[in-house]
C-alpha cells in the first residue's frame, strides 16, 4: 500500500464473510472490477475465525472425539479430550476454509486489500493496514462488516474467566464448570457443547424458556435431553454484574436481580450481537446505524445512500451465514442491473447444539395464532431403522400440513441430521407439494429421509379419522334436522 495511490473499481466489498465473498464474486462474474477489504486475521471474516466455522467444527469434534455412545455391547471407559486435541481438528478445518476463499477470490480476479477501512465520500474508502494507507475508489460500495459480540456489563473479557463467543476457543484448557449468560442461538450451541464434554453448564436467561422462535415441543425436547447431561437451566433471571474472584481457584461470581449468586471457572457472555461499524465512518456519507449496530437497507439492499448497500449479519434478522450470502449476491445484482429473483420466504434454520435442531416454514405457535387449520405428522427416531444405527433413539420429527388442501406447512427436528433432513421439506414447500407427495413417494432405506414416510402416515390417520369424525357429526345432525322437519310436519298435519 502506498499513501497517494486511489485504485478504482467497479465494486469494493468491505468485509469477506459470505456477504462480501458472494457479491464480490457475483459482480466479477458480470464483468466488474472488484476489491474486497478485510480487517480480521482470516479471509473469510468472523464466519471463518471466530464464528460458524469454528463452531461447528468443534461440535464435530465433541461429537467424533466423546459424545455419540460405542456399539452396542462397548465396556470400555471413555477418556475425556483435551482442549488441545479437540482444537487441532478446528484449526485444520480454519486453515482449509481460508485457503478456499483465497483461491475463489484470485480465480475471479477479485483484489484484497487487509486493514481497517472508513468511509471518505460515498464512492471511496480508505483502507489502513499493515503496509501504510490507500485510497479505493469504487462507483459502488457494499458494506458487508458482519457483527461482534455484545460485551459483558461491569467487567473487561479477560480471555480467562470472562468472554464472548469470540474468545471461547482459545481456552488452554477444560473448565470444570461453566456459567453462559443468553439463551439464544450461540449459547445453547456452546453450552450444550461443553456439557457433553462432562462440564457443569448453567444457562441464565431473562426469558423463560429458551429459543422462543422455534416449535416449542422441539424446544421442550433439547431441554429435556440438556437437562439428561446435567445442564442447568435458570429462566427469568437478569444479570446485574459480574465480578472476579481472585483466590486459590480463579472464578467468576454472576449477581442476579434476584439476589441469586452463582460462580464459575468460566463465564461465556452471549446476550446477542451488534453491527460491527464502529469506527467505519457511516456519519462521513450521512447513513446512521440503529442501536444495535445495524444498517437498514431497502428491498434492493440498498442504503439511504443510492451508490452503497449493505448485506449480512449487519442488515439484522435472519443473520444466517446461508442468508447472508445470498443477501450478497443479490444485492451485488441490483447494482448492476442484473436480472434477480428474490430470495425464498422459506430459508432454513439450523442450530448446530448437541442435539441438533433444524425446522422450515411455519410453527405449531405461528400457525395456531393465525387461526389456520392443521394436522401434525410425528416419527421418532427410536422407530426409524437409521436411528438405531446411529444409536439415536432420542430423536424427532415433525411436519405440519393444512388440513383443507393438505399443503406442507412446516418441517421441525431434532436430532442426528437435522440440518441435512429439513432441506426435503424445503423442497416440497417451496414447490407447494403436500401430504399426498409423500404417502407416494420411495426413500432410500434406511435413511433418516424414513421420518418423512413415518410422519406422513401419521399425520394421513389422523386426517382420516377426523374427516370419518365429522362424517358421523354431518350424519347425526342431518338426521336429526330430518326427525325434526318429520315431527314438525307430523304437528301441522294435526292441527289441520
Amino acid at each position: 500500500m502506498t499513501g497517494d495511490s486511489v485504485l478504482s473499481f467497479d465494486l469494493i466489498c468491505i468485509g469477506s464473510g459470505p456477504a462480501g465473498q458472494r457479491a464480490a464474486i457475483q459482480a466479477a462474474k458480470l464483468g466488474k472490477r472488484v476489491a474486497v477489504i478485510e480487517r480480521q486475521r482470516c479471509i473469510g471474516g468472523v464466519c471463518v475465525e471466530t464464528g460458524t466455522i469454528p463452531s461447528k467444527t468443534f461440535r464435530e469434534a465433541v461429537q467424533r472425539s466423546f459424545s455419540r455412545p460405542g456399539l452396542a455391547g462397548d465396556t470400555r471407559t471413555r477418556v475425556r479430550p483435551t482442549m488441545e486435541q479437540l482444537l487441532t481438528h478446528v484449526q485444520y478445518v480454519i486453515d482449509r476454509e481460508i485457503h478456499v476463499v483465497e483461491d475463489n477470490l484470485r480465480r475471479n480476479d477479485i483484489e484484497v486489500f487487509r486493514g481497517a477501512a472508513r468511509l471518505i465520500t460515498a464512492t471511496s474508502v480508505e483502507v489502513e493496514g499493515v503496509g501504510g494507507r490507500v485510497v479505493l475508489h469504487g462507483d459502488h460500495l457494499l458494506i458487508a462488516v458482519g457483527t461482534r459480540p455484545s460485551e459483558p456489563p461491569g467487567v473487561p473479557c479477560d480471555g480467562v474467566t470472562v468472554m464472548t463467543s469470540d474468545g471461547l476457543l482459545g481456552l488452554r484448557s477444560l473448565p470444570r464448570s461453566l456459567a453462559v449468560i443468553g439463551a439464544g442461538v450461540i449459547g445453547i450451541e456452546y453450552a450444550s457443547m461443553f456439557a457433553a464434554l462432562g462440564v457443569e453448564v448453567t444457562i441464565i436467561d431473562r426469558r423463560p424458556r429458551p429459543l422462543e422462535f422455534l416449535d416449542h415441543e422441539i424446544v421442550d425436547e433439547l431441554i429435556h435431553q440438556m437437562r439428561k447431561k446435567n445442564v442447568i437451566f435458570r429462566g427469568n433471571e437478569v444479570v446485574e454484574r459480574i465480578e472476579i474472584i481472585d483466590g486459590r481457584h480463579r472464578q467468576g461470581l454472576i449477581l442476579l436481580e434476584s439476589g441469586k449468586h452463582l460462580a464459575a471457572d468460566v463465564v461465556l457472555f452471549s446476550a446477542g450481537r451488534v453491527g460491527a461499524t464502529e469506527g467505519l465512518g457511516l456519519e462521513a456519507v450521512g447513513i446512521t446505524a440503529d442501536e444495535r449496530g445495524r444498517i437498514a437497507v431497502d428491498a434492493s439492499y440498498r442504503t439511504s445512500v443510492p451508490t452503497i448497500a449493505a448485506a449480512g449479519d449487519v442488515i439484522g434478522f435472519p443473520a444466517l451465514a446461508a442468508t447472508s450470502g445470498e443477501q450478497g449476491r443479490l444485492a451485488a445484482c441490483h447494482l448492476f442491473g442484473a436480472p434477480a429473483v428474490p430470495m425464498g420466504r422459506n430459508f432454513p434454520i439450523g442450530i448446530y447444539a448437541i442435539p441438533e435442531i433444524s425446522m422450515v416454514g411455519a410453527t405449531e405457535e405461528e400457525l395456531t395464532k393465525a387461526k389456520i387449520p392443521y394436522e401434525s405428522g410425528i416419527a421418532r427416531y427410536n422407530e426409524i431403522s437409521r436411528g438405531h444405527i446411529l444409536g439415536d433413539d432420542a430423536g424427532m420429527f415433525k411436519m405440519l400440513f393444512d388440513r383443507r388442501d393438505r399443503r406442507l406447512l412446516g418441517v421441525h427436528c431434532i436430532g442426528s441430521g437435522a440440518t441435512e433432513l429439513v432441506h426435503i421439506g424445503q423442497a416440497v414447500i417451496g414447490l407447494g407439494g403436500g401430504l399426498d407427495y409423500f404417502l407416494t413417494t420411495v426413500f432410500n432405506y434406511p435413511t433418516l429421509a424414513e421420518c418423512y414416510k413415518v410422519a406422513a402416515h401419521n399425520a394421513a390417520n389422523k386426517l382420516q379419522l377426523i374427516s370419518a369424525l365429522e362424517r358421523s357429526a354431518l350424519e347425526r345432525s342431518t338426521a336429526a334436522a330430518t326427525a325434526t322437519a318429520a315431527a314438525i310436519a307430523g304437528v301441522a298435519a294435526s292441527a289441520s
